[in-house]
C-alpha cells in the first residue's frame, strides 16, 4: 500500500510539473502562433485581391460565408474577398477567394486544412485553383469531376472529396458575391 501511494505521489508531481510547462509553453507560443496566422490571411487577401483595394472587413451570416471584403478600384465596388468554409475529406477547409460583382471567381487560395498529403493537400497549389477562375457567375463553376477537362479531372484523382468541398464553397461564395453586387 505504501508503495501504491508513492508511486501515485510521483506520478501526481510529474503530471502537474508536465501540466505547468505545457501551459508556460502554450503562453508564449500562442501569440506568435496568431501573429503568423494573420500574417498567412493578409498575404492570401494579397494574392486573391487581384490587384484591387481591399476595403474593411465585413461580417456576413450565410452558410459557408465566414466575412467578406469588398474590392474597390477607386471608389467602385468591383468584386469581394469572401473567406470561404468548405467541407474536405480532412475536415473543415478555409479558404479566401476573390469575385467579381458578377459573381466570376478571381482567385482563390486555401489556408487551412487537415487534407491527405499528396492527394487533398493539392488544393493548396495556386494550378489547382486555376480551374476555377473565371468560372461563377455566367459561366459553369466546375462541380463535379465530370464537369472538369480530362487532364484536370486526372489531376484530382484520388482527392475527389476535396475538389467537391472547394467547388461548392466557391459556388456558395460566387452566389453571395451576385447577391451584394456592387453595394458595400
Amino acid at each position: 500500500m505504501k508503495q501504491m501511494i508513492s508511486i501515485g505521489s510521483r506520478l501526481a508531481i510529474i503530471c502537474a510539473v508536465s501540466a505547468i510547462v505545457l501551459a508556460l509553453v502554450n503562453s508564449i507560443t500562442a501569440p506568435k502562433i496568431a501573429i503568423y496566422q494573420e500574417q498567412l490571411v493578409q498575404q492570401a487577401l494579397s494574392e486573391v485581391s487581384s490587384g484591387y483595394t481591399v476595403g474593411e472587413k465585413q461580417s456576413a451570416d450565410a452558410q459557408q460565408i465566414n466575412y467578406y471584403h469588398p474590392l474597390t478600384d477607386g471608389d467602385t465596388v468591383v468584386g469581394y474577398v469572401i473567406n470561404l468554409t468548405a467541407a474536405g475529406y480532412g475536415g473543415p477547409m478555409t479558404m479566401l477567394a476573390g469575385f467579381s460583382t458578377a459573381g466570376e471567381t478571381l482567385a482563390a487560395k486555401l489556408i487551412q486544412n487537415s487534407e491527405t498529403p499528396g492527394l487533398g493537400k493539392k488544393a493548396e497549389s495556386s494550378e489547382y485553383m486555376q480551374m476555377f477562375v473565371g468560372t461563377g457567375g455566367s459561366t459553369t463553376l466546375p462541380i463535379k469531376k465530370s464537369d472538369l477537362p480530362d487532364a484536370a479531372a486526372d489531376s484530382i484523382s484520388g482527392a475527389t472529396i476535396t475538389f467537391s468541398g472547394v467547388a461548392k464553397a466557391l459556388l456558395a461564395g460566387s452566389q453571395f458575391a451576385i447577391e451584394l453586387g456592387g453595394m458595400r
